[in-house]
């Protein structure tokens, strides 16, 4: 490697792990403060928070890698334009692609690492942080409960729900408004109990919490043997002044933290397993969605099957011969009814109102399936394409560190600064128009309404022909917008016009 190669590579190292440090410290809170109400108030330990940031931050990588890239890319090569290095190195005969050669072998490899780390390191990071937000709830039963909204205790082997309006004191083992839905074993809410104030009582040594609630109600739907019985819908109802719910976490206080839950999602995938499933889904949903045709089909008997022939019917046409012979003189009267009007006025008069409420019972049951099993079937359909969608992230986050470096390394020889001004706000409009195009393409292609593959690869193919044009710009020592052949244009109109008018 020469003295120059060095030297660039080295300036370029320098902006582009101080840019990765910062952007990733900014991220990091950025995205605590979507998981703050998981983390704050809640009595974690310090391991327990680092352990989550720990795994949040190689989630960050796809986000705040290509910026890196775009940013120390514009800050190595606007300092060297600013400098009038890049003038030397011209001088010296040396053009813009020649010093670019180490830092494009540099990206190169940084975009093999980073397939890597998207297909190894991500995925399970996923699954780990996934797993301990989940497991928090586990060991502390306070984390558990969320304010204003309903909250499953599942796992404690009493299958409630509980809503409160308020948590207060030390933990928050004081409650306000305490609603509590009881699940049988088929997980039916047969069971309320409202309260107004409640706590959760604990000790180190028992496995025992003791949820006691003060001045409430309690309410049971009861179900008799009975059929009879049974239309009556008979409930129990008592008040209370105090009453106490024991609950066994003798198993989740045993708990590991990081313990798998066995529920994977698209992004806690590498591409293997992404691959397998997608082929497995995808033959999935075309079962169901045939199963489903036929059983519309046959539930309508509007079109009957067409029957596929089988060289097995040769010999039934032959045993048949014989038959047929004996039915040559019988004729089959053709079905003369062609319409509905002409259905309804070959019935008698006290079977049409039957007959037409009948078909509109049967559209109608046919037609409230379709619309439960559409929803259901675009629910397939948005899993399928988000694993899709997935799979080729992790091949475009490679491939866009390496075009975001042919857009930012020219640009920053255009612009001419450096520093953290120009080149800091200029880097941050071309991420943001990259993400967001990204965001959109993405939620498009779960829908279905563009291609999954498109949807992946949509921001990285529009920062392609930029990256292009500003690397031939910028090696052609042409400013970033050139308006000069415009202004020649009308130049030359108004000199022609002239010259017509003269003559």
């Amino acid at each position: 490697m020469k003295i120059l190669d060095q030297y660039i590579l080295t300036r370029f190292l320098y902006n582009f792990f101080s840019a990765f440090f910062i952007l990733i410290v900014i991220f990091i809170f950025q995205g605590i403060w979507l998981f703050i109400d998981d983390l704050a108030g809640k009595g974690l330990g310090i391991v327990i928070i680092g352990k989550f940031i720990f795994y949040f931050i190689p989630t960050l990588v796809d986000k705040v890698l290509p910026l890196t890239v775009l940013l120390a890319s514009i800050l190595t090569f606007g300092t060297f334009a600013e400098n009038y290095e890049f003038a030397a190195m011209k001088a010296s005969g040396i053009s813009l692609q020649r010093g670019m050669r180490s830092l494009i072998v540099y990206v190169i490899l940084l975009g093999g690492v980073t397939f890597f780390f998207a297909n190894t390191v991500i995925p399970k990071s996923e699954q780990k942080m996934f797993n301990l937000r989940r497991n928090i709830a586990k060991v502390k039963p306070a984390a558990a409960i969320t304010e204003g909204i309903f909250s499953d205790f599942e796992g404690t082997g009493e299958g409630m729900n509980i809503k409160v309006d308020k948590k207060y004191g030390e933990q928050d083992r004081f409650l306000d408004n305490v609603i509590i839905h009881k699940k049988t074993k088929q997980s039916v809410n047969n069971t309320v109990i409202k309260a107004k104030e409640g706590e959760l009582i604990s000790s180190e040594e028992s496995n025992i919490i003791q949820l006691v609630l003060k001045d409430g109600h309690y309410y049971e739907e009861l179900k008799p043997k009975g059929s009879k019985d049974r239309k009556k819908h008979p409930f129990a109802k008592s008040k209370f002044e105090t009453y106490t719910i024991n609950i066994d976490i003798s198993e989740l206080n045993n708990q590991d933290l990081e313990e798998d839950r066995n529920i994977t999602t698209d992004k806690m995938k590498n591409v293997g397993r992404l691959i397998k499933d997608i082929d497995s889904l995808g033959k999935n949903n075309l079962e169901k969605v045939e199963a489903f045709s036929k059983n519309i089909v046959n539930r309508m008997g509007a079109f009957p099957e067409t029957k596929v022939k089988d060289s097995t019917l040769i010999k039934a046409q032959l045993i048949s011969s014989a038959v047929n012979d004996t039915i040559k003189n019988k004729k089959i009267a053709n079905d003369t009814i062609k319409t509905v009007d002409e259905l309804l006025t070959s019935l008698p008069e006290w079977q049409h109102l039957q007959v037409v409420n009948n078909a509109k019972t049967t559209v109608s049951s046919i037609l409230t399936t379709v619309v439960t099993k559409k929803e259901e079937l675009q629910k397939r359909f948005k899993f399928y394409n988000s694993h899709i969608l997935s799979l080729h992230k992790k091949y475009a986050l490679a491939f866009s560190c390496i075009i975001l470096f042919f857009v930012g390394a020219p640009l920053g020889a255009i612009i001419r600064k450096g520093g953290l001004g120009l080149p800091m706000v200029v880097a941050i409009m071309l991420f943001l128009t990259y993400y967001f195009i990204g965001v959109f393409a993405s939620n498009y292609a779960k829908e279905g309404n563009i291609s999954n593959i498109l949807g992946a690869w949509l921001p990285t193919l529009i920062m392609l022909p930029l990256g292009i044009s500003l690397t031939r710009r910028a090696t052609a020592d042409k400013g970033l917008i050139g308006f000069g052949h415009i202004v020649d244009g009308i130049k030359n109109l108004f000199k022609k016009k002239e010259k017509a008018s003269k003559e």
